[in-house]
């Protein structure tokens, strides 16, 4: 519940119009969904400006309007003009955080960040009602609106944090005002705009720099960008067998990864399992457990949410469609991530398997180098490699295919037509994976 004057506090903006005692329910900045009961944003989006619909959600009984252009409406609709709506929806989101003394989780990284939010939060929900927002609404847009629907039953949220520009991280962090911070690794994602890994390591641990008491920062100490900063007492570490720091809070140990499970020790001591055969999910594991540990949750209760977990659809998902197998790692990609689901194909029997790999987007200068290592890494682990987009098939070029077959296509249709022709039998697996914009979900539509 929100008052005109709380809007007015939050947003520093200016009623023209209408009654200050006015109130809402929520806040809306879809002219499709909102109710007579809500305030209304008029967002000026990539596609779509609010600001036309005003007339439409009058009608559907809107009384409060937030807007950054003067709007003529009747004298019972309460107008608040600011200067910025989508600033005033991450002001009205950060004053509603205020309102209520839990603990905030914030996650960010180059990989993994959705898997490690949800999988944080499914452990918590053994014991508590947690916030988080849904799949990867971690944007300027996503992480206010769902911070807006937490009120006094939650006991704490798990917020993931996106990025592609510098300030992100730090612009949300201020919205959220986490006090636990989560930094999964640094990798070369985004870097048409944070330029280079170091880039990406400043963007990405701005959020440890803003959090709130008590502060406490989760790192991955087997990054080597995120290790030098594991001597404080308020930072918690996880790392995998000997890596980088051979000592850390949380150690996972005794990999083993059999019928597309991946089972795993900690500390030497408490054995866990995952529904996954991509074993480099142990560390978003190591962190959920590392933050579940922090809220009082016993080694067996996590355990057991760990191995009932679900993994986030287009991570890793290995699925059956028209008689094929196939690992859907359909989400994104970047040479990170493609590394780790390669590997994880490696460790799947099949008696052949096939590759569809999409580009990767936003590398910036280094595309062509990127991408002319991820085609021969695929290559290398595949009998059948089929690219997706321009940068794919320039590196094609460059490959001795021998006795493998290779293929370049223009479209993830195409790619589909094709992998239909080469037949993959029963035993066959395929590994279909690139950047979201290739749209490679279209192979599964068989």
């Amino acid at each position: 519940m929100f008052k005109v004057e709380d809007l007015l506090k939050a947003t520093s903006g200016r009623l023209i119009s209408g009654p200050k005692g006015a109130q809402v329910k929520s806040i809306s900045i879809d002219s499709r969904m909102v109710s007579a009961k809500d305030a209304f944003i008029a967002i000026n989006g990539e596609r779509f400006d609010g600001h036309d619909f005003i007339k439409e959600v009058i009608k559907k009984g809107v009384k409060v309007i937030i807007a950054h252009k003067k709007i003529n409406v009747d004298k019972g609709i309460s107008v608040i003009l600011v200067k910025d709506t989508v600033k005033a929806l991450g002001d009205i989101a950060r004053f509603n955080r205020r309102r209520f003394n839990i603990p905030v989780i914030a996650v960010t990284g180059s990989n993994g960040k959705t898997t490690s939010k949800d999988m944080v939060a499914w452990i918590l929900k053994a014991k508590y009602k947690v916030l988080k927002n849904l799949g990867t609404q971690n944007n300027h847009i996503g992480l206010p609106q769902a911070l807006l629907g937490l009120d006094k039953t939650y006991d704490c949220a798990v917020l993931e944090i996106g990025t592609n520009h510098f300030g992100e991280v730090e612009y949300l962090a201020r919205i959220c005002e986490p006090n636990i911070g989560v930094v999964t690794n640094i990798g070369p994602s985004h870097l048409e705009f944070l330029k280079g890994l170091n880039g990406v390591y400043r963007e990405k641990y701005s959020l440890i720099k803003n959090l709130k008491k008590p502060r406490i920062a989760v790192l991955n100490s087997d990054d080597k960008f995120l290790a030098k900063h594991l001597k404080k007492k308020e930072e918690l570490s996880f790392n995998i067998g000997a890596g980088i720091n051979a000592v850390s809070d949380y150690r996972g140990a005794s990999i083993e990864v059999k019928k597309a499970k991946t089972s795993f020790v900690v500390n030497k001591k408490y054995k866990f399992t995952l529904n996954t055969p991509g074993s480099y999910n142990i560390y978003n594991a190591l962190q959920a457990i590392a933050i579940a540990r922090l809220f009082g949750l016993d080694y067996k209760v996590i355990a057991q949410r760990l191995k009932n977990f679900q993994f986030p659809k287009g991570r890793l998902n290995l699925i059956k469609v028209g008689g094929i197998r196939f690992i859907d790692d359909t989400y994104n990609s970047n040479p990170l991530s493609l590394r780790c689901a390669l590997e994880a194909l490696k460790r799947l029997r099949a008696s052949g398997k096939f590759i569809v790999m999409g580009d990767m987007l936003e590398l910036g200068e280094n595309s062509r180098g990127f991408h002319a290592g991820a085609v021969r890494l695929a290559f290398e682990a595949c009998d059948c490699l089929i690219t997706v987009g321009k940068h794919s098939r320039q590196a094609c070029k460059n490959i001795k295919s021998g006795n493998k077959r290779i293929f370049s296509c223009e479209t993830s249709a195409q790619a589909r037509e094709m992998l239909l022709n080469l037949k993959p039998g029963k035993r066959d697996i395929v590994l279909v994976k690139g950047s979201r914009a290739i749209k490679l979900e279209e192979v599964f539509k068989i």
